[in-house]
C-alpha cells in the first residue's frame, strides 16, 4: 500500500504585480536620471562656448593702419631703368674710352701714385698670427708685437709654466771640454714660456761657467712645456729651471 504525499511548491518572492511595480520604478528613475546628464552636458557645452568667445572678445585687436591715398609716392616713369636687385652693385659707368695722358700733363695729386718699380720695391711683411698671409705695408707702418713681460716682474697665477725636469737632463749635452776641465754644478736658466708652450727666450740666473751655461740653455729650448693659467687663460709667463751638471 503506497501512501501520496501533496508538497505545496514554493512561492516567489516577487509576484506579477510586484514586479511590474518595479520595472516602472526604475525605468522612471533611469529616464529622470538620462535626462538629468543630458541636461548637464548641455550646460557644460554652452559654459565653455560662451567663456571662449567672451576670452577671443578680450583679445586686443589687430591695430588698422589707415593710408591715405594723397601720401604715396608717384608711381615711377615708364622710361626710367628698373632699379638693381638688392645686395648687387653696379660697376661704374666709363664715358668713352681711356686715352692715355703724358706725365706732364698730370695734375700733382695724380703723381702721388706709385709706379710698377716702386711696387715692386715695396717690402711685403709676413706677421705672426696671419695665418701665412703677407701684408705689404708702407715704410711709416709700425707692426705692434704683444709686450713681453720683464723677467724680473711678478705675474698672479693659478698656474705656473711647468716641464719635464728629466726630459730636460737627457736632451743635455755635456760640452767635451767641460768633462776634461772636470766641471760640475748646477745652472738656472730663466725662461719665458709662451702661450702655445714653446720657449721664446731665456736668460742664465746662476751660471757655473759659459761652456755649461750654454749648453743648459740649449737645452731648455728645446724643450716642451705646459704654460701658464690665469683666468683660464694661457699666458706668457717667466719659469726658472735648474739644470745639473755632473760627472759619473
Amino acid at each position: 500500500m503506497s501512501t501520496t504525499a501533496v508538497v505545496d511548491a514554493p512561492r516567489s518572492p516577487y509576484g506579477a504585480k510586484e514586479l511590474k511595480e518595479w520595472i516602472g520604478k526604475n525605468t522612471y528613475r533611469s529616464f529622470i536620471i538620462s535626462l538629468s546628464m543630458l541636461l548637464l552636458f548641455a550646460l557644460v557645452s554652452f559654459v565653455y562656448n560662451y567663456l571662449k568667445q567672451r576670452s577671443l572678445a578680450l583679445k586686443s585687436a589687430i591695430p588698422v593702419v589707415k593710408i591715405n591715398l594723397s601720401d604715396l609716392p608717384p608711381p615711377p616713369s615708364a622710361d626710367a631703368p628698373p632699379p638693381p636687385p638688392p645686395g648687387t652693385v653696379s660697376a661704374p659707368t666709363v664715358a668713352g674710352t681711356p686715352i692715355p695722358v703724358p706725365e706732364t700733363m698730370l695734375t700733382p695729386d695724380t703723381k702721388d701714385f706709385a709706379s710698377l718699380d716702386e711696387m715692386k720695391s715695396a717690402p711685403a711683411v709676413s706677421t705672426e698670427g696671419t695665418g701665412g698671409i703677407e701684408v705689404a705695408i708702407d715704410a711709416g707702418t709700425q707692426v705692434v708685437r704683444e709686450a713681453e713681460p720683464p723677467p724680473d716682474e711678478f705675474v698672479a697665477v693659478e698656474k705656473e709654466p711647468s716641464t719635464d725636469l728629466g726630459e730636460v737632463q737627457r736632451k743635455l749635452v755635456y760640452p767635451p771640454m767641460a768633462i776634461k776641465q772636470g766641471l760640475e754644478g748646477k745652472v738656472l736658466v730663466r725662461v719665458l714660456v709662451g702661450k702655445d708652450g714653446r720657449p721664446k727666450r731665456s736668460i742664465i740666473d746662476q751660471s757655473v761657467a759659459s761652456s755649461l751655461d750654454e749648453a743648459a740653455m740649449k737645452a731648455v729650448m728645446a724643450s716642451y712645456f705646459t704654460p701658464a693659467i690665469q683666468n683660464n687663460t694661457p699666458i706668457d709667463c717667466w719659469v726658472t729651471i735648474p739644470v745639473v751638471f755632473k760627472l759619473r
